[in-house]
């Protein structure tokens, strides 16, 4: 079934409830969502577009954004968000890859675009602001309102993500319709949405945490959005009164507890707090409980299978790990052929109806990301509790291996992070020439501290082994990080490669 149609299959009983809210209070009903995307799909195919066609955009965060990317799954056509923060040699990677038929670009990028065009089939050129404006909002007025949504099956496909492309060339995760669907009816059954929910909406929409886990449940719900262009712990703070669920990135859970005003009275009727993007750090758990009551929900996902693992909505929520596999979804640690056991490190591998179809136009590398039994190699390295929980230890690509010897950064961050005086941390390996790779240490202190490299090295020498300890400590005020709140390690690397010894 097309997502589109699976998600509004109850828009009947539902058009005159609010579907969206924005920070400047306009809202935008359920029959508001079906008139505007039945535009945007009516505007599409009138062009030419046919199901399978790809539709790009490097979009602000409006209404109408949201409303192109539900309006080409409407269509049948495959959506391509793309990062704001893309510049031209990337951008034109990936029109030329993906050869969209139509693209949608902010204005102020329409020169960059409309050259990068030639290169790539010229595709039609659309213009759309942070407002909602543009020439794509008019063309999209013009066009009819009513539209019969477009037959898929659920092998067809959505949506294509590029993934990051630290390691190499970019490549584009082709997400089905099967595989959004599935994902969100499950979230949206493991939280217990509900169309009496409203979620506070804060994240990017260019990325899966925004625009589909903080999305499509809520659509399959019926509940409520209120929709920020971005993150802002005051406006955060004044929203929350009115929303009972959020979603965000570790970050904004940091930057809502340096706010004086956030306290138990304000979240008292919250019901669910979720986090995930990137690892969140220990004491923001702890101090986040501790502050409103509340215990932050960690799950883990990936742009090639959504959600994957989600710690329970009743039960335990264990900090430092990422919980249970989601129904429907198998999850299991292996060291090559060797299924891992409790305590014990592998590499990830997941097999479900969330699980995508391939890399875009690269058979050979979808291969390689397979094993031979259907299973799909996430790249990521975890272990398992004794009691089934699943903790998430790092990145394959980020396994530092010195004098033959395997490191695991997660473990050796765990024991930075917890000395006083630190605020974060991030281990990544560098080349040396005995070694062939030493274990580096780039640490944030908390406001005041006074430790210095020699109390790290003593510290992590007091708890693990003396091949884990770094060779060196670099301190920095903050941590680069991604849209999404990752740390890009491949920037710390080339950073601190020229100063370990």
């Amino acid at each position: 079934m097309n997502a589109y149609a699976f998600f509004t299959r109850d828009l009947a009983a539902r058009r005159e409830a609010v579907f969206l809210e924005t920070e400047s209070g306009r809202c935008y009903t359920y029959a508001d969502l079906d008139r505007e995307t039945a535009r945007v799909a009516s505007l599409l195919t009138n062009l030419g577009l046919a199901k399978g066609d790809r539709v790009a955009a490097q979009v602000e965060k409006s209404p109408a954004a949201l409303f192109l990317y539900l309006g080409a799954l409407r269509a049948g056509l495959a959506y391509l968000p793309l990062n704001t923060a893309y510049q031209r040699g990337e951008l034109g990677y990936f029109l030329k890859d993906a050869e969209p038929r139509v693209v949608v670009c902010r204005p102020e990028m329409l020169e960059t675009f409309a050259a990068l065009a030639h290169e790539s089939g010229d595709p039609k050129l659309y213009t759309l602001d942070e407002r909602g404006g543009g020439s794509l909002a008019e063309a999209v007025a013009a066009a009819p309102d009513r539209f019969e949504t477009v037959a898929t099956s659920d092998a067809d496909l959505a949506v294509i993500i590029y993934t990051s492309g630290t390691t190499g060339r970019s490549k584009g995760a082709m997400v089905t319709h099967g595989n959004i669907a599935s994902n969100g009816e499950v979230l949206r059954d493991y939280w217990r949405f509900t169309e009496r929910d409203v979620l506070l909406h804060m994240l990017p929409i260019f990325h899966v945490h925004g625009l589909f886990v903080a999305v499509h449940p809520i659509l399959l719900a019926g509940a409520k959005l209120l929709f920020h262009a971005k993150f802002d712990a005051r406006a955060a703070l004044a929203a929350l009164p009115r929303a009972s669920a959020m979603m965000g990135v570790p970050t904004f859970y940091v930057r809502l507890l340096a706010e004086p005003g956030f306290d138990r009275r304000l979240v008292a009727h919250m019901r669910l707090f979720v986090s995930g993007s990137a690892p969140l750090l220990l004491d923001t758990f702890a101090e986040f409980q501790s502050r409103t009551g509340h215990t932050i929900l960690e799950r883990y996902g990936m742009s090639e299978a959504g959600m994957i693992t989600s710690n329970p909505y009743e039960g335990e929520r264990r900090g430092g790990t990422v919980g249970f596999p989601l129904p429907g979804v198998s999850v299991r640690v292996r060291d090559g052929e060797r299924e891992c056991g409790p305590g014990e490190a592998g590499g990830i591998e997941i097999r479900g109806a969330n699980v995508f179809a391939g890399y875009w136009r690269m058979p050979e590398k979808t291969r390689e990301e397979f094993t031979a039994d259907g299973w799909f190699k996430t790249g990521d390295v975890g272990q398992w509790s004794a009691d089934g929980y699943l903790s998430i230890v790092g990145r394959a690509k980020d396994l530092i291996i010195s004098g033959g010897y395997n490191v695991y950064p997660k473990e050796i961050e765990l024991v930075i992070d917890a000395l006083p005086g630190v605020a974060e941390s991030a281990v990544v390996g560098v080349p040396h020439p005995d070694f062939g790779e030493a274990v580096a240490a780039i640490v944030v202190k908390t406001q005041g501290a006074t430790i210095d490299e020699a109390a790290v090295i003593a510290h992590v020498k007091s708890q693990i082994a003396n091949y884990k300890v770094p060779k060196r400590v670099v301190f920095v005020a903050e941590l680069p990080r991604n849209a999404m709140g990752k740390v890009r390690k491949n920037v710390l690397r080339e950073q601190v490669a020229q100063r370990v010894p």
